[in-house]
């Protein structure tokens, strides 16, 4: 029986791209894998606490020699990691906000990537290494090859060598663009495309999810 951590960091919780195709995933995922069990975190609901000082000096100390501060923010530490070490696979919503990822995305994975604990540099005794992440992007504009702002997308490649470098996940990405094209007046010529990376992410996002978790049966 697996366990899928799915973490949405939309600040919106309505109408977000990025939450429509994770919820896709993970309806395809429960219908595949009934004997599963989800976890979602949702960082807009409740944001995870940004990583301090406290947070920093707690790694390096015994129980015994941590500050109360410090004993709090490990004790946060030890619980998002808990979560993290109980999964079998993860499902992230990350949309892109002023060219990378959300902030309270960025805490959590401050919160978790810990060297000498769950990155996979040495031994470390809590990686997640090798099980399967499926990553949902989406972003307003375009940012591809020979597009105006080629190469200002931040979020995929930052999210693709942390997850998959740092902690050794499997990442599958699945990318959206050009989410604004019916918001947005001057890309009313690009919202036919818009509308097919959409249902082009939803039916990947699908395939994926029954592809995973039919893995997790044998």
């Amino acid at each position: 029986m697996a366990h899928l951590l799915h973490i949405d960091s939309s600040a919106a919780p309505a109408g977000s791209v990025s939450r429509e195709v994770a919820a896709t995933f993970r309806t395809a995922w429960e219908q595949e894998h009934e004997s599963g069990t989800v976890t979602h975190l949702d960082l807009a609901l409740n944001p995870v606490p940004h990583l301090t000082s406290a947070g920093i000096a707690a790694r390096a100390k015994t129980s015994a020699d941590r500050s109360t501060e410090e004993s709090a923010a490990a004790a946060l530490q030890d619980r998002l990691v808990a979560q993290l070490r109980a999964a079998d696979a993860y499902l992230f919503g990350v949309p892109m906000y002023n060219w990378t990822v959300p902030s309270t995305f960025k805490a959590w994975l401050d919160q978790i990537v810990i060297a000498g604990r769950t990155t996979v540099f040495g031994d470390e005794p809590e990686t997640v290494k090798g099980r399967p992440a499926t990553v949902i992007v989406s972003a307003g504009g375009g940012y591809g090859p020979g597009t105006p702002r080629e190469g200002w997308d931040f979020a995929t490649p930052y999210l693709e060598k942390v997850l998959t470098e740092a902690l050794g996940l499997d990442v599958h990405t699945i990318q959206i663009e050009l989410t604004m094209a019916h918001h947005s007046p001057a890309m009313a010529a690009l919202r036919d495309i818009s509308d097919l990376n959409r249902t082009n992410a939803h039916a990947d996002a699908e395939k994926l999810a029954r592809v995973l978790a039919q893995e997790f049966k044998h």
